[in-house]
């Protein structure tokens, strides 16, 4: 296929931001990236999802960087086949990132020897290569009809004819997904598995942020949509879980920014009141929670300070997504309500917001990174989340600043 830093901020006209550290708090337009491009500070979009782009994807496949033109064909015919059968957006990341898992985004024929009638018929349609998995054919690599149902006097996925036509194939995954209870809200890799019932259960939860971009470069941003939208062309409302599967942890003003304090703040501070429940930004795994700084005897048992100790993040939790994204959640009141292991769901609550660690009044310090926990991995928390329909700030356009 395709390829810590902690501190006291002044706002304008004076006013004093209770925050991290020495900075002044940058103001950050909301953005959004349409069709997987970088972000473009000050551009909203005025909707997120547009059927025509998806029909015009569907009936003249684009280029689309790190993709095959075959590629983009099987995941335009899978996200066409969603709008048609009136499924909702979320339906489309989990179909595109289950033909990703499945097949590499590719219809497959089978070679099988045993399955002779599957891989006959599935080698006579075009075809962008040979799976292996017995009588599993076509983007999802559904079995046929022909294989070893038929021994048995039974049905399959269907005709290998129908498993090998992409749109058809994907409206019968479709049919599937619909069927379980509570999709739209599921982790994707659950969701998928529920359709799959695959050997690998987990293995879908690595193309979720792949998918989710690829179907809103073929939609003009329909995964910015609520995870439980009928349609496209709403985004996701402040505290509404995106169709991509992220949320803001905080609905909260910005304070000191990404990278400012000389380059070493890695994260950005939401100015939410002390209590204010902290939400997991996408579905994952809780990999770290500790009291930052607890080596000098500080316990977080009460507020830190922003003078050189107590340092740290104080109470912190550390989340492992989809495509080893790591979110990180600092200066939390009280002990998290998680611990190491611990699987979450977007939105689920892991804390309230509080002033423990280095910091001057409650806010929460909001980190991501990509591939490790390092400082080296950190990213822009405002541009990522905006890409993913859930933009930092306190309105669903996001952006606002303290």
């Amino acid at each position: 296929m395709n390829k810590l830093g902690i501190g006291i901020a002044i706002g304008g006209g004076g006013t004093l931001l209770l925050a991290c550290a020495f900075a002044v708090p940058i103001a950050v337009a909301a953005g959004s990236v349409m069709g997987g491009g970088d972000l473009k500070p000050g551009v909203v979009p005025a909707a997120c999802g547009n059927p025509a782009t998806v029909e015009q994807a569907a009936s003249n496949t684009p280029k689309l960087p790190g993709y095959t033109q075959a590629q983009v064909k099987i995941a335009a015919a899978i996200v066409r086949a969603g709008q048609d059968k009136n499924i909702p957006p979320r339906g489309w990341v989990i179909a595109v990132a289950t033909a990703m898992q499945e097949s590499g985004l590719r219809n497959l024929a089978s070679d099988s020897k045993r399955w002779t009638t599957v891989a006959r018929i599935s080698q006579s349609m075009p075809h962008d290569g040979l799976g292996r998995d017995h009588d599993s054919v076509g983007p999802f690599q559904q079995r046929a009809d022909e294989g070893e149902a038929a021994t048995r006097g039974q049905k399959a996925w269907g005709p290998t004819r129908d498993l090998m036509t992409p749109s058809i194939a994907a409206g019968k995954f479709y049919t599937a997904l619909t069927g379980v209870d509570g999709w739209q809200t599921l982790p994707l890799t659950r969701a998928a598995q529920r359709v799959q019932k695959s050997a690998y259960p987990s293995a879908y939860a690595k193309w979720e942020n792949q998918a989710a971009d690829l179907v809103n470069r073929l939609s003009g941003g329909a995964a910015n949509t609520a995870n439980t939208a009928a349609t496209v062309g709403a985004c996701a409302q402040a505290e509404q879980v995106t169709a991509s599967g992220w949320v803001r942890p905080v609905s909260a003003p910005i304070g000191d920014g990404f990278h400012t304090r000389g380059g070493q703040h890695q994260g950005v501070d939401l100015i939410a009141k002390r209590g204010t429940p902290v939400k997991a930004a996408a579905a994952g795994t809780v990999i770290h929670m500790e009291c930052d700084r607890t080596e000098r005897g500080y316990d977080c048992s009460h507020d830190g300070s922003p003078g050189a100790w107590p340092g740290g993040c104080g109470w912190y939790v550390d989340i492992r997504h989809a495509g080893n994204i790591i979110s990180r959640y600092c200066h939390m009141l009280r002990r998290p309500l998680v611990d190491v292991g611990d699987k979450v769901a977007a939105g689920q609550q892991i804390g309230v917001v509080g002033s423990t660690g280095h910091s001057s009044g409650p806010h929460l310090h909001f980190e991501i990174h990509k591939g490790s926990r390092d400082a080296s991995s950190a990213t822009d928390p405002v541009q990522f989340m905006a890409a993913r329909g859930a933009p930092l700030g306190t309105s669903a356009k996001g952006g606002e600043t303290a």
